[in-house]
């Protein structure tokens, strides 16, 4: 390949963090310009939606696709992302696994709506407007995206090629992904489908902390803002739930080095079928006393039920993948992705 490749990003249903996460690498952002020519960044550049749908299918070498899918106009986007790019890159935690807005699966459109236009405190809507696909503003037709009822990963609405994790990547994984298009400018080789830009291992296995676990059972689960943790040990010694235990490494470390545990941000490892119920399993299994009598039982009742917001708590970045990805009640007609 002789001449630069071209390059697509897009921000979905995220909070923006993920393409400041690209003008973080600093000067290796030189690295990426110097082997790519952006062709379409709505949120960075002024391109127009319609140049870039006007493009030849399979013209752009690689597109970056952030955030989950939640809109219309998102789906959309989606699809054309596909249509357009060779290579097409979930970046972040939202666009690999639906990320924090899929914890809005907890709720239907209705009951979202209702708290954002109807029965908040600082609300003001005597008439009970919502959001429509279709009005009228001064005599002209205005159309707007369906919100859906579901939050999506991007590999549930089309396929995936590369997978990039974080809340946002780091550093160090942003460079792995311009070395893959750098060889791929080279070569034109890329790895295989659905590869992981992560560690295939769980985050315990390298963290700093993991000799200073004991086994101890947990008696009462904290939270971080209850007490200052001791830096030097196993957050699961102190009482604090860390989902490192089933999450991939090659994050860095960056929420254990900052004193904090981690929230499974990089995805579960590839042997988790479902990580949100398997880290409430083994959560569970250390609660409480070993061979338990009647009060060591109440030990353990008092210990999980001192777990705060389970399923924000376990599924925080992953609800969307999960076997029960949302939760069951009636939905608007026509309401899915």
């Amino acid at each position: 390949m002789t001449e630069k490749m071209k390059m697509a990003v897009y921000w979905s249903a995220s909070c923006g963090g993920c393409d400041v996460s690209i003008l973080d690498t600093e000067s290796k952002v030189l690295d990426l310009v110097a082997l790519a020519d952006i062709v379409y960044w709505p949120v960075a550049m002024d391109f127009k939606f319609d140049e870039f749908e006007a493009l030849d299918s399979q013209s752009v070498d690689i597109g970056l696709f952030n955030g989950a899918v939640r809109t219309s106009e998102q789906l959309e986007q989606a699809k054309i992302f596909r249509e357009k790019c060779k290579v097409l890159v979930a970046y972040g935690s939202c666009a690999c696994l639906g990320g924090i807005p899929g914890l809005a699966n907890l709720a239907n459109r209705s009951e979202i709506f209702d708290v954002a236009y109807q029965t908040t405190a600082s609300t003001d809507n005597p008439d009970q407007l919502r959001p429509s696909t279709n009005s009228k503003v001064d005599g002209h037709d205005l159309d707007l995206p369906q919100f859906f009822d579901d939050v999506k990963s991007l590999d549930q609405v089309v396929a995936v090629d590369v997978y990039l994790p974080g809340c946002p990547p780091p550093n160090e994984r942003i460079l792995d992904l311009i070395d893959v298009a750098a060889e791929y400018a080279k070569a034109g080789s890329l790895p295989a489908t659905g590869t992981v830009l992560a560690s295939d291992k769980a985050l315990c296995d390298t963290c700093p902390r993991n000799e200073t676990r004991t086994g101890g059972r947990l008696k009462e689960i904290r939270r971080p803002h209850e007490f200052e943790a001791d830096p030097g040990i196993c957050f699961l010694d102190q009482g604090l739930i860390c989902l490192g235990i089933g999450t991939r490494g090659g994050c860095e470390h960056t929420c254990i080095n900052a004193n904090m545990p981690c929230r499974g941000c990089f995805g579960p490892t590839p042997s988790m079928l479902d990580p949100g119920a398997e880290m409430m399993s083994a959560i569970g299994s250390i609660a409480g006393e070993a061979n338990e009598n009647d009060v060591q039982a109440h030990v353990m009742k008092k210990a999980v039920k001192s777990v705060r917001d389970p399923v924000g708590t376990f599924y925080r970045y992953s609800l969307p993948k999960a076997f029960l990805p949302r939760a069951v009640k009636d939905s608007p007609e026509g309401s899915s992705a």
